[in-house]
């Protein structure tokens, strides 16, 4: 790399670092032409001379815009910047099979601050298609259990899936799937740092709490993912199969929408 691309890189770099960003694409960084950098001298006495103004920053528009139906809300924060670019660089993957049978990388959707993040098993039919979670039958569903809460509208959270390529046939998800895309979920939490985490049917929160235990054990209490509290409730797709589940959901969303309030001063 030559000394002024390696400059401009750097300052980019530290720009970046001074606004707390924590991962950005190659694309995005190579898109910005800094301006010269100036090193840092000792004062001296010096005449005062008329100089041209400083050029001004270029930024130049990538060929191929990223876009970012996903996002529900603040579009020009840090964690929307991190996400568009984490989106960015995973959804090509092709670390496992999925990536072959695929129409739609399913990243994920909501608000990239979201305080509460929502993780089901994997994108169905209508996902793939559509390249957006929770958008068939049981998305609707989910959709009316958030703002059944009172407290939440589904534009306020984020939603994503453990597994962001549909699975043949909408198969349950097999161990190495997962494994090859624990990372991409890591990332995305840590990204948006949510204060609460709801995990949706089983493969979700075996997946998240790294357990064999069935959700019918997982529930009724709290689990703890790197400090942030943990709920565990059914999928929305076992709702519309058996509906003896819905008090049941009804009972975790109370306790979750609890535990919210007290982490936000609410009571």
């Amino acid at each position: 790399m030559s000394a002024p691309k390696t400059s401009a890189w750097n300052s980019t770099l530290k720009l970046y670092r001074k606004l707390g960003i924590r991962y950005v694409s190659m694309e995005q960084t190579a898109s910005v032409q800094a301006a010269p950098v100036v090193e840092e001298a000792v004062a001296e006495p010096v005449q005062k001379v008329s100089e041209p103004s400083a050029p001004a920053i270029e930024i130049v528009p990538q060929q191929a815009p990223v876009k970012t139906p996903w996002l529900t809300a603040q579009a020009d924060t840090i964690e929307a910047m991190e996400l568009t670019a984490f989106d960015q660089d995973i959804c090509g993957c092709q670390k496992c099979p999925l990536g072959a049978t695929r129409k739609n990388f399913v990243f994920g959707s909501g608000n990239p601050q979201a305080k509460v993040l929502f993780i089901g098993e994997a994108p169905g039919a209508d996902e793939d298609e559509q390249g957006l979670p929770f958008v068939g039958r049981a998305g609707q569903l989910l959709t009316k259990i958030i703002e059944s809460t009172q407290t939440w509208k589904r534009p306020d959270v984020f939603i994503c899936n453990v597994l962001k390529c549909r699975p043949p046939g909408n198969r349950t998800p097999q161990p190495e799937e997962v494994e090859q895309c624990r990372p991409y979920l890591e990332e995305q939490i840590q990204i948006i740092k949510p204060k609460l985490i709801i995990a949706l049917g089983a493969s979700a929160a075996q997946a998240v709490l790294k357990t064999t235990e069935s959700v019918g054990k997982l529930r009724n209490q709290w689990h703890n993912y790197n400090g942030i509290p943990l709920r565990v409730t059914y999928h929305p797709a076992a709702l519309l199969r058996f509906e003896g589940y819905k008090k049941d959901v009804w009972q975790d969303m109370k306790e979750a929408t609890a535990k919210f309030k007290e982490l936000e001063g609410l009571t």
